[in-house]
């Protein structure tokens, strides 16, 4: 017995003007989605992210004060070399988030804000693809993220955003789910994939703490690798893949 050849990825929905990508880390959407998401602001769609953390705990070689700062720098160079402007911080620590009801709050209150009809995130499941574990920070955001965007569409959840002037917002459709190991839509990473790719290089004292390698061709590598996963299922084209949940 033979087993069968797993479904085509299906293009990802593009009737939508707004997004919110949220994330753990400074560099988890330059790993994850970047090309993607350098080809839909360049589309003209609006694209705002949101970090819970500083990645002030990512760097053994720097303390958290120093590094902080610095990848908060990082992060929004990166946004801007896919042409996204806003990057917003919730300042939970780095390592140890915990999911829970203030997360959920601070994300749904995002999402009220900028009131997104797609929202992206990172892998919330225990393994990567490759069956390597995930790290607690991104399965907690990513939890957080799928709850959060129907809190936000709730009254009777978080009252008190109201009373702050955020409003509930029940236009979220979409939570697309970068790395996931099921994915069940794409994009062709054609088009962003140069922007990609100098956006990860912005995490340049990341990538030099990461590897010895060059961090040029690293970061060429790594995406094109990546970018290269899925592409039987993709109709041979490189794709960013994501797990789609509709609401």
């Amino acid at each position: 017995m033979t087993a069968s050849a797993p479904a085509p990825l299906r293009p990802m929905p593009d009737d939508w003007r707004r997004a919110l990508a949220v994330v753990a880390h400074p560099d988890d959407l330059e790993y994850g989605c970047s090309a993607a998401l350098a080809s839909w602001v360049a589309d003209g769609r609006e694209v705002t992210y949101l970090l819970a953390t500083r990645g002030e705990a990512g760097i053994d070689t720097l303390a958290p004060g120093r590094a902080g700062p610095l990848r908060e720098a990082e992060q929004r160079a990166a946004a801007a070399a896919v042409g996204v402007r806003a990057v917003e911080f919730l300042d939970h620590r780095d390592g140890v988030i915990e999911y829970g009801v203030p997360l959920r709050r601070d994300i749904a209150a995002a999402v009220r804000r900028h009131r997104p009809e797609l929202v992206i995130t990172l892998n919330h499941r225990d393994t990567w693809a490759a069956g390597a574990w995930n790290t607690p920070d991104h399965v907690a955001v990513g939890r957080a993220v799928l709850d959060a965007a129907a809190d936000a569409g709730n009254r009777w959840i978080f009252p008190e955003l109201a009373e702050q002037g955020l409003p509930p917002w029940n236009g979220v459709r979409w939570v697309a789910v970068a790395n996931s190991p099921t994915p069940s839509h794409a994009v062709s990473a054609e088009p962003g994939f140069e922007q990609g790719v100098q956006s990860l290089l912005r995490h340049r004292t990341y990538l030099e703490a990461l590897t010895e390698e060059d961090p040029e061709t690293y970061a060429r590598r790594f995406l094109g690798e990546s970018t290269g996963v899925h592409r039987a299922r993709f109709a041979g084209t490189p794709a960013v893949a994501f797990e789609l949940f509709s609401r």
